[in-house]
């Protein structure tokens, strides 16, 4: 399988990042680690190995990003103003260094956003913030309310980070059919901590008609283990 380092000095960011990048062509899938997570936990969690056809095949290209979580939500030292804006920093880069080079090194132009946990949280945020651009979000065992990393704080940047929150509120016309062509796919288990967060992001999508599928999985099903089946299972579609 073909893996590729990349690292350079993200001027949104204004530090240095690293990434990794698995297989050759296909559909490109945009990976988030869990909080706090790094680059590599996918491959050091085997979730590319439970992809390797996929990805061997060439229908499906991986891009495992590096988090900024310690410096943002999860960086309670700094003011919540300042742990928001760090958020949006990180969405530029994703949007103008990150987009960029997988439509260099491959021009498939599906995007597929995919994480677990916190990770979740952020394949889903990016999808939302900007749908033309993403045909599948998968959130596995994901939290959809950052309210609680705010300490009851808001502004615009917090607002427009924090999907439970700007989804009801949404009515521009392009994105709203951009959202409603997307396949979303929520994965939780009956007994995990976060299953409520799940399902209350898949109630506001409804009741604004843009379709989801919620699947729910038996037992407690947050952790690697069942990260995995899930990836597998739902990574084509859903049923």
């Amino acid at each position: 399988m073909k893996r590729d380092f990349h690292r350079w000095y993200s001027p949104s960011l204004d530090k240095d990042m690293e990434l990794l990048i698995f297989g050759h062509a296909g559909a490109r899938l945009l990976v988030f680690p869990t909080s706090m997570g790094k680059f590599y936990e996918w491959e050091d969690r085997s979730m590319v190995g439970a992809l390797a056809e996929h990805l061997e095949q060439g229908w499906l290209q991986m891009i495992c990003v590096d988090s900024v979580d310690e410096e943002s939500w999860y960086a309670r030292w700094k003011r919540p103003a300042d742990r928001a804006w760090r958020q949006i920093q990180y969405d530029n880069y994703l949007l103008n260094e990150v987009l960029p080079l997988t439509r260099q090194l491959n021009d498939n132009p599906f995007l597929i956003t995919a994480g677990a946990s916190f990770g979740a949280y952020h394949a889903i945020n990016f999808a939302f913030r900007h749908p033309h651009l993403v045909g599948r979000t998968i959130g596995l065992s994901g939290v959809y309310d950052i309210s609680r990393w705010t300490d009851g704080y808001s502004d615009d940047n917090v607002y427009f980070n924090n999907p439970v929150s700007y989804i009801p509120n949404e009515h521009d016309w392009g994105r709203m059919a951009a959202l409603q062509r997307m396949d979303i796919i929520f994965v939780t288990g009956s007994d995990d901590p976060l299953r409520n967060s799940t399902e209350e992001m898949a109630s506001i999508l409804w009741r604004k008609e843009i379709g989801n599928a919620l699947r729910t999985w038996d037992g407690w099903a947050h952790d690697w283990p069942w990260w995995k089946q899930m990836i597998t299972h739902y990574i084509g579609g859903h049923d």
